[in-house]
């Protein structure tokens, strides 16, 4: 059986630097959040976190494109719409276990 629950955590209009605050810090919490997890393996197991491994480069990536669309917008002098919602999904432990070794 699947739920699924939505919170809204970003929903208005900013200024070219709230935006880049908000939005920047988010993505920096998370790199920061991997690497942190990437450390962790590397000093209890030996090895590289694979999932942080994967996350951190994609998230620079996302962060790239972040700076330009907000560079657009300072050109422009914009402001921007922001929205963001996060979905939080329930699944069965036997699922989860079962995808896990798939």
């Amino acid at each position: 059986m699947k739920t699924t629950k939505n919170l809204k955590i970003i929903d208005g209009s900013y200024s070219f630097g709230d935006a880049k605050e908000i939005l920047m810090n988010m993505f920096l919490s998370k790199i920061n959040y991997h690497n942190i997890k990437n450390w962790s393996a590397h000093e209890r197991f030996g090895k590289p976190d694979e999932i942080a491994q994967i996350r951190i480069p994609a998230l620079r990536n996302e962060m790239q494109k972040l700076e330009e669309i907000l560079e657009e917008a300072k050109a422009g002098n914009k402001k921007l719409v922001i929205n963001s919602e996060i979905r939080i999904s329930f699944i069965e432990i036997e699922e989860a276990c079962l995808k896990a070794v798939i």
